[in-house]
């Protein structure tokens, strides 16, 4: 029986995921990467998704695990460089990449949730972002195949800006410490990164929390509003985290 937003499963989270599906996706890096659900939808086999993220994960985790095996046609996001599998697809043709500044896809996602349409800023303006030509899919023989279109600019105060338009997406998926049956969510320190914006942008946001509980309302870092589903996560998938790159001390 379902209490309030909290659904039984992963899987039953994510079965409504379709083929070609948009999908805004919390985390950055590996920190704050919804993997829970992200397995959910890789053992589901949606094909041909959408991905709107900071970076698409790392070779073999998180979004990564879509990524090689082709079930991912586009990624919209600021920064790709920790996947070898992404660069290779990209260049080979075979996945349709937006390069993004990082404060301006903050920005579209959450403008994509409260509703603002587009909006004008100065990050970009003098580049390619702003002028085009941007390559978003590259041919077989390593011609750009299709290119990022120009943008509107327009001066403020005497300062030029570019017209950048918000984002939604069908899904979000995101990842919290704490939530409760009513989706509200409270995160974790850096976890608290693209995770509310993905939440915002998303028509229908699921969010894994680490911990089900009552919570305070003046703790609350998003309301439920912005929340359809939860899942509560079991004491062995809360625990399992990982890190790109371990570093230690001599």
């Amino acid at each position: 029986m379902r209490v309030g937003k909290v659904v039984e499963s992963a899987a039953e989270a994510v079965a409504d995921v379709g083929d070609g599906a948009s999908l805004a996706v919390g985390g950055f890096g590996l920190c704050g990467v919804p993997s829970v659900l992200i397995a959910a939808l890789h053992e589901k086999g949606s094909r041909d998704l959408r991905v709107v993220s900071n970076n698409c994960g790392v070779d073999g985790r998180g979004l990564g695990l879509l990524l090689a095996e082709g079930r991912i046609a586009r990624a919209t996001g600021s920064y790709i460089g920790e996947n070898k599998e992404l660069a290779r697809r990209y260049l080979s043709g075979e996945i349709e990449v937006e390069l993004v500044p990082q404060g301006t896809l903050a920005e579209r996602l959450r403008a994509g949730g409260c509703g603002i349409p587009a909006f004008y800023t100065p990050a970009g303006v003098g580049t390619l972002v702003a002028e085009g030509g941007l390559p978003w899919r590259y041919a077989p023989d390593g011609s750009v195949a299709v290119a990022s279109p120009a943008k509107e600019v327009r001066e403020f105060g005497g300062v030029p800006h570019v017209l950048e338009e918000s984002i939604t997406t069908d899904f979000a998926l995101v990842r919290a410490a704490k939530g409760d049956r009513y989706g509200n969510l409270v995160f974790d320190r850096s976890a608290r990164n693209f995770n509310p914006l993905a939440a915002m942008a998303g028509r229908v946001t699921i969010a894994e929390v680490e911990e089900l509980c009552e919570l305070d309302p003046d703790e609350v870092h998003l309301p439920g509003v912005f929340v359809r589903r939860v899942v509560a996560l079991t004491p062995e998938q809360a625990a399992d985290k990982h890190v790109e790159k371990r570093t230690v001390r001599a």
